[in-house]
């Protein structure tokens, strides 16, 4: 994953989407409108469910007329008089930035069809010039390997690492820059006038409609995919250099030898992001040695400190200066946040229908977590849920909750999912033979 590409340097940029000079795909928009595709592309949005956008309209009731919709779709796509609605503007609170929110934007259930129709033949033209160093919104890569990529390479010496983030990506893409580099594999004008369509479709929000002269939609789609696309050239070009990095969406690191290699690393990233048309966020970049921390998809990854005992004098299990990852502190309030508001007092709910609700917000979040250093953290939280869970029966904090619903009733007649019974040691320990 971290082997230097062999050939030399393209003489443009947008080359390095195109690096072979394969032939390109000339005749592509039939079969983004075959009827087999917009169907295969409907059963996917409506797998992912979500909320409508600017037209009001739900999963469920474009189900109820998905023929009729899939067949106004395919001739709209075959005469390109399709135009996509502007998408619904939701804003977001940034978790602890009190007044900051992240924008996302939600196309209709009927734009969402048409861009998964397109990502569909899309996708397996660009999948082959990704490059190594990109995890993100990829079949069969995921968060993990990127984390499983960084955590060798700190455990091979590489301990200076590059923490970097760019300044509002998703709101600052240069559509030229992205058109030119998606028409460097495709030569098919209908469907280069359709991804554009589809960037400059503008979003409502707040009762006005905003017009949408930079940026991808958060929100969309095909937005993932785009932003891959917009970024290879970045992926090949510091690979090319000789660094080490690890994307995902555009939340990236390198990891360096020296203090020195990771200034040069930033300098050389700077320089390519500009003429790609982006920006490094100059307050949340830095350079960080790895006993010091730094936090990349959620994780806190730092060396433990050095201990003065010998190794076999320390109890608890620590080893010296030993590499840990686990959940970041903005991670921990989020997910105490999204269970506090599933367990409230005033929820109308009985203490069964209560865990079905929060379980999938528990086992996501475990199911995330759980290969890191929590096993401390998961205990704790899990008797905090408890506590939420007898606050909400009984409607008040001090009660004898633990004597009507002791955590063996909950764990095993209601099924509440227990964090710390998700850590692999400690299910192998459950089920090993006696």
């Amino acid at each position: 994953m971290s082997e230097i590409p062999v050939h030399p340097r393209p003489r443009r940029l947008a080359a390095w989407i195109n690096p072979t000079e394969a032939r390109k795909v000339h005749s592509l928009i039939d079969k983004v409108y075959q009827r087999k595709n917009l169907e295969v592309a409907w059963e996917r949005v409506r797998a992912n469910r979500g909320s409508g956008g600017v037209d009001g309209q739900s999963i469920n009731e474009f189900a109820e007329q998905a023929d009729g919709q899939l067949y106004r779709l395919q001739k709209e796509l075959m005469a390109q008089s399709y135009r996509p609605q502007p998408v619904r503007q939701v804003r977001i609170p940034k978790a602890g930035k009190p007044g900051e929110y992240r924008l996302l934007g939600i196309p209709s259930i009927y734009d969402r069809v048409c861009q998964q129709a397109l990502l569909n033949r899309l996708e397996p033209i660009f999948e082959p010039v990704f490059d190594e160093a990109n995890f993100g919104y990829r079949r069969g890569r995921s968060t993990h390997d990127a984390l499983r990529k960084v955590w060798k390479e700190i455990k091979g010496g590489r301990e200076w690492i590059v923490d970097a983030d760019l300044k509002d990506f998703f709101g600052s893409v240069d559509h030229d820059k992205l058109l030119t580099l998606v028409g460097q594999r495709i030569s098919d004008g209908r469907v280069l006038r359709l991804v554009e369509a589809m960037l400059k479709t503008g979003s409502y929000g707040q009762g006005r409609l905003f017009p949408t002269e930079r940026g991808t939609p958060q929100g969309g789609v095909v937005s993932p995919l785009l932003s891959n696309i917009l970024l290879t050239p970045f992926d090949w070009e510091m690979r090319r250099r000789g660094y080490q990095l690890t994307r995902y969406a555009d939340d990236w690191v390198i990891t360096c030898t020296s203090a020195a290699q990771a200034r040069a690393a930033i300098a050389a990233a700077q320089r390519i992001l500009t003429e790609l048309g982006v920006q490094l966020h100059p307050r949340k970049t830095r350079i960080v040695h790895v006993r010091h921390g730094f936090e990349f998809l959620g994780y806190k990854i730092k060396c433990g400190r050095q201990l003065s005992l010998p190794a076999d004098k320390v109890r608890s299990g620590a080893r010296s200066g030993e590499l840990y990852a686990f959940p970041r502190e903005k991670s921990v309030q989020r997910f105490m946040d999204q269970v506090r508001q599933r367990t409230q007092r005033r929820v109308p709910l009985n203490t069964e229908e209560l865990i079905d609700w929060i379980n999938p917000v528990l086992r996501g979040w475990g199911n995330y977590f759980k290969r890191a250093h929590v096993r401390k953290l998961f205990n704790r939280l899990d008797r905090w849920i408890m506590r939420r869970i007898w606050s909400h029966r009984f409607k008040r904090w001090r009660c004898a909750g633990w004597k009507v619903l002791p955590a063996a009733k909950l764990y095993g007649e209601f099924g509440l999912v227990n964090l710390v019974g998700l850590i692999p040691s400690i299910v192998t320990r459950r089920i090993a033979p006696s």
